[in-house]
């Protein structure tokens, strides 16, 4: 134990203050206290701390630090009364780094300032000579093609259009034949209510060499069954957009023929191509049973 280290301890108990209470009173560490009254400074975390703690154990029992310092200064090494002027000359570099930074960021936007204008002069530069380039350049003119290569050119685009107008002629003449002939063949035949009583319509076909009967969904469901005169179905199900859309029956050889159509709102009958209008409307109507006589043509 040094003699600066006694005193300190004599001064301590001489109060009757434990080295816990002396560590409330001075927030510093139990250790760094004991450290003190023995000598041993190589145990602080840093040379600066040692007059530090000093200092504040000295106020702490009522000694004056500056008569404490002037009497044992040969007791507290020379070394550790250094670390304020490297502290303070750490400040003072981190100080000018940040002067030196803060020039940086000064001179940064005339830099990129700078940058900008010569690339603006850059591009305009060469827009210049793109359009110096390209008006040198010889325009094509009419005058330099061979008439030949024209002539040319002009016979196949009227080869191409006449083509073209001949496959349209031919596409009208074979839908106008188809639908002449279509016509023609239900031209003839008649079909006629006979009659109409609730859901419950007769139609007559006659004059027809062909009985065929198409029934449709026209986008919703409805439920239909085709039968002849003797109750014998022919289909019997659910037609529906995107499902069994239609149904054709043939029933030349039939004399009658019963349809069942559970939502006629949602349904079209054909006969031979030709749609037939319900007598009574699906909105009077949902279900109807409808019946068709058929009278062939006389030979």
């Amino acid at each position: 134990m040094t003699e600066l280290g006694n005193r300190l301890k004599e001064a301590r108990e001489a109060k009757g203050l434990s080295l816990d209470q002396l560590q409330d009173l001075t927030k510093i560490q139990k250790r760094y206290l004991k450290g003190i009254e023995e000598g041993n400074y190589s145990m602080m975390p840093g040379k600066f701390y040692v007059r530090a703690f000093i200092k504040q154990y000295a106020e702490a029992v009522g000694i004056e630090p500056e008569e404490l310092f002037e009497e044992y200064k040969n007791e507290i090494p020379a070394t550790y009364d250094d670390e304020l002027p490297e502290q303070l000359s750490r400040v003072q570099s981190r100080k000018r780094l940040a002067e030196n930074t803060s020039k940086i960021f000064d001179i940064l936007p005339k830099i990129l300032i700078g940058v900008f204008v010569i690339g603006a002069i850059t591009l305009i530069w060469y827009l210049l000579q793109s359009n110096a380039r390209n008006e040198t350049k010889e325009p094509v003119k009419e005058e330099n093609v061979p008439a030949r290569f024209e002539q040319s050119a002009k016979l196949e685009k009227n080869a191409e259009e006449s083509k073209k107008t001949e496959k349209q002629k031919k596409e009208k003449t074979s839908s106008d034949e188809s639908k002449t002939e279509v016509k023609e063949k239900t031209q003839d035949q008649q079909v006629s209510v006979v009659q109409a009583n609730g859901r419950n319509t007769v139609y007559e076909l006659k004059n027809a060499d062909k009985f065929l009967l198409k029934v449709a969904s026209t986008g919703g469901d409805t439920w239909v069954n085709i039968l002849n005169g003797k109750g014998y179905s022919f289909f019997q199900g659910i037609l529906s957009k995107g499902g069994t859309e239609s149904q054709t029956v043939d029933l030349s050889k039939e004399k009658e023929a019963v349809i069942v159509i559970g939502n006629t709102a949602n349904t079209e009958i054909y006969i031979n191509d030709q749609k037939v209008e319900f007598a009574v409307p699906p909105s009077e109507s949902v279900r109807q049973d409808i019946t068709i006589r058929y009278v062939p043509k006389a030979e």
